[in-house]
């Protein structure tokens, strides 16, 4: 029997043994091997936030896994939560198939996960599920252990070079998400005729364009921006996708629309907030969803509210998303979900940064570098500053990287040393 042999604690062990020991590029062929007997399967495909090479990892049939795209795969994300098994048809490698998915996040991860394309397309029975996504837990967990091993300190530049392809990556998706939402609002519209929705899908279509076409521009960007032109900017993105659809999009602009705020801050929000409307979108029952801006001394607040069916969790992978991209910027995000009732999702963002002399080599370095830094100087490795501050171990890497740059050297030992040599962590009274 099955799952006599899994009730066995020999069995289990031995399996969870062989995953724990599992050399990196082996990982999802161990898996694979183990699970064989819960579910017959043509090919294993992982979908990470962790590694820096590449976001998507494969295992099986390659004339099937060679053509899944890690855009199809985003996607799929979109319907699975952390630590709940989902059974559906998805698009992958050009066509929709049965597909099992389950994701994990366990601490200092990004968030990863493993679509599963099985040979027969009948849900599996809850106890398989339950079982595919404790080995999956353990299997993400041995994957973040081996990934500071594959990537050594001098890879610095790389892992700053991901991490900016990471955020203009995540900005086109959602820029792409956003026009053919839009498109298929116009498409489904019984308001227009076929001349005007043809002319409509033509302009959106154009404009689309000229915004993929201004993508490379961001380093040409003043770098402060007013509140008010920032919010002008975030419902002008937003309002097509209300325009031709039954969804009502409201706005509350800030009151000191004249205040400037930093470029990288107002980019931040803006994409953001966009993501968090789609990410509200894709639950289904939402007919309103209502966006404000408060700017306060310290921080800009971003409250996105919608009337939904107040499903969307925050361990769910696209708010995982969301949350690292304003991690990066020391900022936090919060999701309060009320089911039949709706969500809210609050970003905040700060708007300060530490004044210190010239003189002083930490001086380039913001906030969260500082923190970084502080456990650093005290000997924590990624994992554990990931824990204490409530980040993703990946976000950890990229700080790690930047504070390495910014101080000029080239180990986590020599700026542990240069920090002690300046006095650090009693210059962080400075910016508290």
């Amino acid at each position: 029997m099955v799952y006599a042999d899994w009730g066995d604690p020999q069995r289990t062990l031995a399996v969870a043994k062989a995953l724990m020991r599992a050399p990196l590029k082996e990982i999802l062929s161990t898996l694979s091997g183990a699970m064989t007997d819960l579910i017959q399967h043509h090919a294993l495909v992982m979908l990470t936030g962790d590694c820096p090479k590449s976001a998507t990892w494969n295992h099986g049939d390659a004339e099937l896994t060679q053509d899944v795209t890690s855009t199809e795969l985003a996607a799929l994300a979109t319907h699975v939560d952390v630590g709940k098994p989902w059974f559906g048809e998805a698009r992958l490698a050009g066509s929709l198939r049965p597909v099992l998915a389950v994701a994990s996040a366990p601490p200092g991860s990004a968030g990863a996960m493993l679509a599963v394309l099985p040979t027969d397309g009948s849900a599996p029975e809850p106890r398989v599920l339950a079982v595919l996504q404790q080995l999956w837990d353990l299997a993400t967990v041995r994957v973040i252990d081996l990934m500071p091993q594959a990537v050594p300190v001098d890879m610095a530049g790389p892992w700053i070079a991901n991490s900016e392809r990471a955020r203009v990556v995540a900005n086109l998706t959602d820029a792409h998400a956003t026009t053919l939402t839009t498109l298929l609002g116009v498409l489904r519209t019984r308001t227009l005729d076929a001349e005007a929705a043809r002319r409509t899908a033509t302009d959106i279509a154009v404009s689309a364009l000229v915004e993929l076409r201004a993508t490379g521009e961001d380093e040409e960007l003043p770098p402060e921006e007013t509140v008010g032109g920032a919010f002008g900017r975030l419902s002008d993105m937003l309002g097509l996708l209300s325009r031709y659809s039954n969804v009502e999009l409201e706005f509350s602009p800030p009151d000191c629309r004249q205040r400037l705020l930093p470029a990288d801050i107002a980019r931040a929000a803006l994409t953001t907030a966009r993501g968090t409307v789609l990410t509200m979108l894709e639950q289904g029952g939402v007919s309103r969803i209502r966006v404000s801006w408060q700017v306060e001394d310290t921080e800009l607040r971003t409250t996105i509210r919608d009337d939904g069916p107040g499903t969307l969790a925050a361990e769910a992978l696209a708010v995982h998303r969301l949350t690292d991209r304003v991690a990066a910027l020391n900022g936090a995000l919060h999701v309060d979900a009320v089911p039949e009732w709706g969500t809210i999702v609050t970003a905040r963002l700060p708007l300060t940064a530490p004044d210190r002399p010239h003189s002083d080599p930490l001086g380039g370095l913001n906030p969260r570098e500082l923190d970084v830094l502080e456990r650093l100087v005290h000997g924590h490795r990624n994992r554990a500053i990931a824990q204490q501050l409530q980040i993703s171990e990946h976000t950890v890497k990229f700080h790690v990287a930047k504070i390495l740059k910014k101080l000029g050297v080239n180990s986590r030992g020599e700026a542990a040393a240069l920090a002690r040599a300046s006095g650090f962590p009693t210059a962080l009274s400075l910016v508290t």
